[in-house]
């Protein structure tokens, strides 16, 4: 299809009358055609209200008929083929195997919704028969189930142009919810999006639903995005990005006449913990697998190990030694905007520039635009915890090693760590027991807790968590990632003494979506 730099209003293309946002190739600095005039209030109010106007259809249909619409989805994008994958290529600066394997999560995400929907186990259906007889108080017919919050704004992510963005794990879950949905691109990559927001409307049609199920909107700033979240018709926000960004939406949800929830991701450095035994027999596996993890995607993960701790000795010499000397051969890599770029260099030279922050080894560097080149920095405990700079996020290759004393200063540093989306162990059998002194305090810090593996990769699939203690997420009762990321955008409602005929489906008695229900505190087969 032919890019037009056009909002998506519900089944409307518009043209935006805001500031322009210019697709820039961050391997080049050139801009990409076609121009994004971003939107305004008045767009948003259309979205807003087509959006409302949707919901109380949308949210009823058969489970069955949203997963169609999600397997839908995922056909439209596949369907896009090389389009696609070369216009976020070019928007990112990532590379093609990395585009592709995106695209593959983000149809993987919305076939996996449908299969969830499909089970109804989201439903949580919970009955508590009539007990009329019951002494000294009857009890009432009591029946409760999980209905959807209302139209969610979802912001795309700068770092996963496809599978956190137009179409990714917020959207897949917020539909599954049976939420409408409005899209605020991120301006890295308007292309991609707009390609991506033309497939969901497809499917949108495709499937006879309410226009106003989706909408796509541009804006530069955060002008349109606080409008969004402040209109009394939104009734939850998905973010990926920055502290700032995700504060701000959450000081906006807050600041309305009915507080919302607002899901941001913001920030976290994921420790990685070295013990003893695991340095002592593998310090150098251990550093080529740290360098590995910490310069893929230029380290542009929300889960790159940007802190290692360990205990001072021989071995952590060994894996420093060898961690250098890796890093000393990484070549750089494009990041993704120059803003993040610039962020990245800003970073870096405040370490640089920090008297406790000694630089170990950095990466080849490059004269080509918005190169990142790795860089590796050690610290003291000591220092660590009376310096709350040197625990400050550095978004791209670069990570900082706290030296500690002894395992009292381990556990010191990881009590002093702020919240993150998660925490590492390499460990071997003789280290159990000081893991075992610390899970406590890591089960506090971290929403996913990982032994003897990397934290970058993060699986799609039942049992993940992506989410944390703030400033990981804003809500660290919620991960963005798994089947459980609907409960996000579900609330429970009960009925009492209804009659069969008023029921929703799937409270009805004789059960005719077939669900494994809690039937008087009992799990039905």
């Amino acid at each position: 299809m032919t890019l037009t730099g056009q909002l998506l209003i519900g089944s409307r293309t518009v043209t935006g009358n805001g500031e322009i946002i210019h697709a820039i190739n961050p391997a080049t600095n050139t801009p990409l055609a076609p121009d994004y005039p971003g939107g305004d209030a008045s767009h948003v109010d259309q979205a807003c209200a087509l959006a409302s106007a949707a919901f109380d259809s949308f949210r009823e249909i058969a489970p069955a008929e949203r997963a169609l619409f999600l397997e839908c989805i995922a056909n439209e994008i596949e369907a896009l083929g090389d389009q696609l994958i070369e216009r976020a290529v070019a928007e990112s600066g990532l590379p093609l195997a990395r585009i592709q394997g995106e695209r593959g999560r983000t149809c993987q995400q919305l076939r996996l919704f449908a299969t969830v929907l499909r089970k109804g186990e989201w439903l949580d259906v919970r009955i508590d028969p009539a007990l009329p007889q019951r002494q000294p108080m009857p009890r009432s017919d009591l029946r409760q189930r999980q209905v959807p919050l209302g139209p969610v704004v979802v912001f795309g992510a700068s770092n996963f142009p496809l599978a956190f963005s137009v179409a990714g794990g917020d959207t897949a879950s917020a539909f599954a919810a049976g939420c409408p949905v409005i899209v605020k691109a991120h301006s890295a990559h308007p292309g991609t999006s707009e390609l991506v927001g033309h497939a969901i409307a497809r499917a949108v049609k495709n499937c006879g639903l309410p226009e106003g199920v989706f909408s796509l909107l541009y804006g530069s700033g955060r002008e349109v995005g606080t409008a969004l979240v402040s209109d009394p018709r939104i009734k939850a926000v998905g973010f990926t990005g920055s502290r700032s960004g995700g504060l701000a939406l959450s000081k906006a949800a807050q600041a309305r006449r009915d507080p919302i929830p607002v899901y941001a991701e913001m920030s976290s450095i994921n420790p990685v913990l070295l013990f003893p035994s695991a340095l002592q027999t593998r310090a150098e596996a251990l550093a080529q697998g740290f360098v590995t993890s910490l310069t893929q995607g230029a380290g542009q993960f929300c889960t790159n190990p940007g802190l290692i701790i360990a205990q001072q000795g021989p071995d952590l010499e060994r894996f420093i030694s060898s961690a250098g000397e890796l890093i000393k051969r990484i070549p750089t890599q494009t990041m993704l905007t120059p803003g993040i770029f610039h962020a990245y260099q800003h970073g870096v030279s405040q370490l640089k520039a920090n008297p406790k922050a000694q630089l170990i080894a950095a990466g080849l560097s490059s004269e080509a635009p918005n190169q990142c080149q790795a860089h590796l920095f050690s610290t003291s405990a000591e220092d660590f915890l009376r310096d709350e700079n040197l625990q400050a996020e550095v978004f791209g290759s670069a990570s900082l090693l706290v030296q500690c004393r002894d395992a009292e200063e381990v556990r010191k540093v990881c009590e002093h760590l702020e919240g993150q989306l998660t925490a590492t162990l390499h460990l071997d059998a003789d280290d159990l027991p000081l893991a075992q002194t610390l899970l406590p305090t890591l089960e506090r810090k971290a929403g996913r807790l990982l032994v003897n593996g990397w934290p970058t990769g993060v699986e799609v699939c039942e049992a993940m968590v992506h989410g944390g203690p703030f400033p990981a997420t804003s809500d660290v009762r919620s991960t963005s990632v798994g089947t459980a990321a609907i409960q996000r955008f579900l609330r429970p409602v009960c009925y009492q003494d209804f009659p069969d005929d008023l029921l929703p489906t799937a409270l009805r008695h004789d059960n005719p979506m077939h669900l494994r229900r809690l039937l008087d505190g009992q799990r039905e087969a």
